[in-house]
Parts: structure tokens; sequence; C-alpha cells
């Protein structure tokens, strides 16, 4: 089987998918994002597929899928249905591919009227990368999800910090939040299969995902 990961962040729009493309791209994975909001837009999944240059077969259905732009639990809410952990599965092993597992928003985001995204990690059994923004503020957002994750019981495989190189918070991270850092997804100007196999490459620890 696979290396399988968990891939959720300190905030929305931190650059979850875009860490999601380059795994599946470096590692040849395949991709899986269970619940999908904003859908209205396009779908994360179209643009994994897109940026990593992945096959059909790489790119899974999602468990939920709604049109509106917001928190998982309002967006059921208000497409009148509810989320159910029990009815999210992990796809079945594929030719020994890593799966890469992409949450909705951060941490903390609510998914029903009880449950929140670390309980479906729980419910997955999968290690969780933290997606941070590398930028100031990133210290107090990152200490808190590490915590937060902590607590839930959940396996943190390592923080990758997505933004313009900053030694001094990623030194802070790692000291105060006694966690690895184990990439840096710098900002490229065009994302595709080879910028992202080439950061991969250059700023990533490999060891880690191995």
């Amino acid at each position: 089987m696979g290396k399988r990961f968990f891939i959720t962040g300190t905030d929305t729009n931190v650059g979850k998918s875009v860490l999601a493309a380059l795994l599946c791209a470096a590692l040849s994975g395949r991709y899986w994002k269970p619940i999908q909001t904003g859908a209205r837009d396009g779908s994360d999944r179209e643009q994994v597929k897109s940026w990593a240059g992945l096959d059909d077969d790489q790119v899974l259905p999602e468990a939920y899928v709604f049109e509106d732009p917001v928190s998982p639990h309002l967006a059921a809410q208000r497409a009148g249905r509810e989320i159910v952990l029990k009815q999210i599965g992990l796809p079945a092993a594929s030719s020994g591919m890593p799966l890469i597992v992409e949450g909705a928003g951060g941490v903390m985001v609510p998914i029903n009227s009880s449950q929140f995204m670390t309980d479906l990690m729980r419910h997955l059994e999968l290690p969780a990368i933290l997606a941070a923004r590398s930028t100031l503020g990133t210290i107090n957002h990152t200490l808190l999800s590490v915590e937060c994750l902590r607590n839930a019981g959940i396996q943190i495989l390592g923080v990758v910090l997505i933004g313009p190189e900053n030694a001094d918070n990623k030194a802070a991270i790692e000291r105060y939040g006694r966690i690895q850092v184990i990439g840096q997804l710098p900002v490229l100007e065009t994302i595709n299969r080879e910028s992202l196999c080439e950061a991969y490459a250059r700023h990533f620890n490999r060891e880690a995902f191995l």
C-alpha cells in the first residue's frame, strides 16, 4: 500500500491545493478531496489535475460536493443535506500509488452540527501535513493548529510553509511547536508539473515522504 497523507491548513486559501498538486506530481500520487465547497466556481480536483498533469485515474470523485463557497457545515445546510462521516470511506489502494487527501478550510472548520475537520482526519486515520503561510502572523496560526491537531490525537508529519522564504518564522515554528518544517513552497510564476516537481526537489525534505 502506498503512503497516504491528509493535507490540512491553518486557514482557507492558504495553498493546500497547490501543495496537493506538488505532492501528486512529485510522488506520482492520486488526489482526493472528500468534501468540496464552492463548486460553482470549479472544483479543486479539476485544478489539481491540471496543475499536476494527472491522468483521469489519479483524481478521485468527492464524497460531498456543494455549490456555495462557504464552510462545509453551512454549505451542506444550505443544500438541505448533512455531512455524515461514516459515509466517507478511503478509496481502495491502487498499485502502491500514494494517496494525497485534501481537507476543506482549516483544522477546526465545522463539517456538521457537532464535528470538525479534525474528526474527518481521525475517521480516515491519516497523518496530517499542515500547510501554513510563511508570512507575518503564521507563528500564532501554525502553533495553534499544531496544538489542536495534537489534542485531537492526530499524527502530524510536519509543516509546509507556503510563500516567500522566512528563516525566522521557520525557526520559531520548529522551536516553539516542537515540530519539523518539511517543506517550503515558494511563490511560483507558473504552476505546472515541471515547476511543482522542481520546487519539491529543491525545497522539500524528501525523506519525510518516503
